[in-house]
């Protein structure tokens, strides 16, 4: 059951976030923030805890989970560390699954060869 709640969740997000683009009609990087910006208010205000119970990793993979990992670090970083750790905190438990993902995506740059306009 997990699986398929990730599932609908997930797509959900997904379906959503194509709806906002193809009625705004903007540049995709102002949906990318504003996805995160999103995750960070809902993490505020206690609802993404209850989507995340709800949809596992359908909820935590798209970037409203990376703005709940955001707001989830600062807070925690806060409450031990104060004003110092609310700046950091965010970045200490998001760089994890920043440092893969540019690891990865250099390795598969390296292995396969792009074929862009020449």
């Amino acid at each position: 059951m997990n699986y398929v709640m990730s599932f609908v969740v997930g797509g959900i997000i997904c379906v959503l976030g194509q709806i906002v683009m193809d009625t705004f009609k903007k540049n995709n990087a102002y949906l990318l923030v504003s996805l995160v910006v999103l995750g960070t208010f809902l993490t505020y205000f206690g609802i993404y805890d209850k989507i995340v119970e709800i949809g596992y990793s359908g909820a935590t993979v798209p970037l409203l989970g990376f703005g709940h990992s955001l707001a989830e670090g600062a807070v925690e970083e806060a409450a031990s560390k104060g004003f110092i750790g609310a700046l950091s905190g965010g970045v200490i438990k998001t760089a994890p699954g920043v440092a893969t993902a540019l690891l990865v995506g250099y390795l598969v740059s390296v292995i396969f060869n792009p074929k862009g306009n020449k």
